[in-house]
Formats: C-alpha cells, sequence, structure tokens
C-alpha cells in the first residue's frame, strides 16, 4: 500500500488548482462549519448547563477569537492600523461572523459612523426552525466586536443599537453603530 504525506505545501498546491468559483464555495463551506461547531457545543452546553453557562463560555470564546480574528486579519491584508470606519467596515465583513449571515447591510451615518445589521441571522432562523427559544446573543455579540474593534483600532467604538434579548425590529435581527473617535 502506497501511502502519501500532505504537507502544507502539498496541501497549498492542492487548493492553487481549485478554480476560483470552487475555492469561493470551499471557503464558505468551511466559515459554515466553523458555526456549526458553534452551534452544536454550544447546544451541548446549554442542555446539560442552561443557557446562561453556555453563554457565559460562548461570550469568553468569542472575545479571544475576536483579538485573534482581528490580529489575522490585518495581517492577512498587510495592515497595521485601520483609519477609516469605511475601512473598518470592509474588514468587518471579512470576518467569520459576518462571513456566515445571510444578509447583511451597512448604513454609513457619516464619515466617522456605520451602522452595521444582521437582516437575516442564521443562527436566529435555525434556532427557531428547531423550536428553539431565539438566543439572547447580544453579550456575546458585543464582547466580540468590543475586542474586534479595541484591536483594529482603539479609537472605534461599538454600540448597540438592537439584539436579543432585544425586541426584534421588523427590519433586522441586530445592529451595531461604530464610531470613530478622532483624538485631537
Amino acid at each position: 500500500m502506497k501511502m502519501d504525506t500532505i504537507d502544507s505545501d502539498k496541501q497549498i498546491k492542492m487548493l492553487r488548482k481549485l478554480d476560483k468559483e470552487d475555492l469561493i464555495k470551499l471557503l464558505l463551506l468551511q466559515v459554515r462549519n466553523v458555526w456549526r461547531v458553534d452551534g452544536l457545543y454550544f447546544l451541548g452546553i446549554e442542555e446539560r448547563f442552561g443557557v446562561e453557562a453556555a453563554t457565559e463560555i460562548d461570550r469568553n470564546t468569542w472575545r479571544t477569537l475576536a483579538k485573534i480574528e482581528a490580529k489575522d486579519l490585518l495581517r492577512t491584508f498587510r495592515k497595521e492600523k485601520i483609519e477609516e470606519i469605511r475601512d473598518f467596515m470592509e474588514l468587518l465583513l471579512k470576518t467569520g461572523w459576518a462571513l456566515y449571515q445571510q444578509e447583511k447591510r451597512i448604513d454609513y451615518e457619516s464619515d466617522n459612523e456605520a451602522v452595521f445589521k444582521i437582516v437575516r441571522c442564521k443562527v436566529q432562523e435555525t434556532r427557531i426552525k428547531k423550536g428553539l427559544d431565539i438566543f439572547p446573543c447580544k453579550p456575546v455579540r458585543l464582547g466580540y466586536l468590543q475586542e474586534f474593534t479595541k484591536t483594529i483600532n482603539p479609537e472605534i467604538h461599538v454600540d448597540v443599537v438592537r439584539c436579543p434579548p432585544d425586541e426584534k425590529d421588523p427590519n433586522f435581527w441586530c445592529g451595531w453603530k461604530f464610531t470613530l473617535k478622532k483624538q485631537k
């Protein structure tokens, strides 16, 4: 029996052989898989220890991930610091969280303010489809976004517009306002 050792270089060569469409499909499949794991471990913790314990573990996990992801995105796109709100929003759209969402919108309120809205949330819609309660995700997502913005540019501040357990706006699931406070 012949064995083939696949190292990182071989893996990269294999990926380079894929056409652009298949590479994008593979990327999005892997993003979905990460979120599947997140959902499965959350449901397991929730079932065994309750939603409060699961939320606390989830919050801490996503805060840590935000720092790692922000640094990796800066390095990947060869940026030292993001100075403009539009550049920040563009980087936010490249996060696993944003890539996973079905439909999102950015409203630019000024050169220094933008509101990011999740119009259709896969997590909440999946929970509803499974007969589960809406996940009160505000502490998890706020912690993630606070760490992400602080790592990208500490002059960017994030505020919650609305997020479960807040009453759902008929036009979106959650909204986050980002404000760049330029120091004088």
